[in-house]
């Protein structure tokens, strides 16, 4: 969501909005939340005790974007939801960004405020806009609190994190709603940022990860009438046996990881120790591997994102063969399988 929609929707949210809030707005959506990260220590201890001293609304959201890669993550929300205090705060440590990266989008952010001020957008005027736009920054760029008067009417409490991290709420809501084995099967469609997602689960959450990837056909399966099969490219056969048996139980394990690039097995894939397990690739809910998880996602992206997405991973080449190859067969699967009506979670 662009800076624009999500400033008048912040307003829009929160009436008692000043310009001192937009103001840190800008600042959050531009470098994030680093200035609280100069001590990790200390940043934890703080957001700990806030969390245990804040207490629970079930009715605010989870989180809500400040700009298309920043998003406020509600700790009232946080605790409603019965989520773990330490994964917020890995959320939020590893959305830390380098500040020179944001002066940039800060004034870019500050001369859209001037705009939807003198649109009459926002509940101050433009005047005053300007007299703490000002005032605040003669001395430099730096964070700012929250006014007087938003802090006794919203209450905030918050953390900021990136809205990569942030795509992942869902799957850690769904995590974290079981006490027991938690199997999540993340399918979609290809560079939807699968890959990424489940790396950056598995930091946060400790999760062992199995990679669809690793159980493609072998050159002696690959027969005319298995790859005609919708999702007939992935060994589903070598999957029930290798890893089924294993996700019901917490313990490390490994498997045969087969490479795609010299079509033969290569060294064993371990997967590692914890009660959330994450299957993430194409195919991960093919019919063929039964009902084995407990939650199913849907990783989507839009076409034009999709191929420019290959095409800047891979190059030229490979994004034709995608495009005549992988594709439509990824595509024929999802559409005869139902397989992203049929997910719990969409992301």
């Amino acid at each position: 969501m662009l800076f624009t929609a999500c400033l008048l929707d912040q307003a829009r949210q929160h009436p008692a909005m000043q310009p001192q809030d937009a103001l840190k707005m800008c600042y959050q959506a531009a470098f994030g939340a680093e200035h609280l990260l100069s001590d990790p220590s200390a940043a934890r201890r703080y957001l700990l005790a806030e969390l245990s001293a804040c207490g629970e609304n079930a009715a605010e959201p989870l989180s809500e974007p400040l700009s298309e890669d920043t998003v406020r993550v509600n700790l009232r929300a946080w605790n409603a939801l019965h989520l773990p205090q330490e994964w917020l705060f890995s959320l939020f440590s590893r959305s830390c960004r380098p500040r020179a990266q944001g002066d940039t989008r800060f004034s870019q952010y500050l001369s859209i405020v001037d705009t939807l001020c003198a649109a009459e957008k926002l509940p101050f005027s433009a005047a005053q806009w300007q007299a703490e736009k000002n005032a605040c920054l003669s001395d430099g760029i730096h964070a700012v609190h929250h006014s007087a008067r938003y802090r006794a009417a919203e209450q905030p409490a918050y953390r900021i994190i990136s809205a990569r991290l942030a795509r992942m709420l869902p799957l850690l809501t769904a995590a974290a709603s079981r006490t027991g084995i938690c199997i999540i099967a993340l399918d979609g469609r290809a560079a939807s940022g699968k890959t990424t997602l489940s790396a950056d689960f598995s930091s946060i959450t400790g999760a062992g990860v199995i990679h669809m990837d690793d159980f493609f056909l072998p050159a002696a399966l690959r027969t005319p009438t298995r790859l005609s099969q919708p999702g007939g490219n992935v060994h589903y056969e070598r999957f029930r046996d290798d890893v089924l048996p294993h996700l019901v139980h917490p313990d490390a394990f490994a498997y045969p990881r087969f490479d795609c690039a010299s079509m033969t097995f290569s060294e064993s894939q371990q997967v590692a120790e914890s009660r959330i397990r994450l299957v993430e690739g194409a195919y991960s809910c093919h019919p063929q591997l039964g009902e084995y998880m407990h939650v199913r996602a849907f990783s989507d992206v839009e076409k034009t994102e999709q191929l420019l997405r290959i095409r800047t991973r891979d190059g030229d080449e490979q994004l034709q063969r995608y495009q005549e190859r992988w594709i439509p067969m990824e595509e024929a699967y999802i559409r005869t399988y139902g397989i992203r009506e049929n997910a719990a979670i969409i992301l």
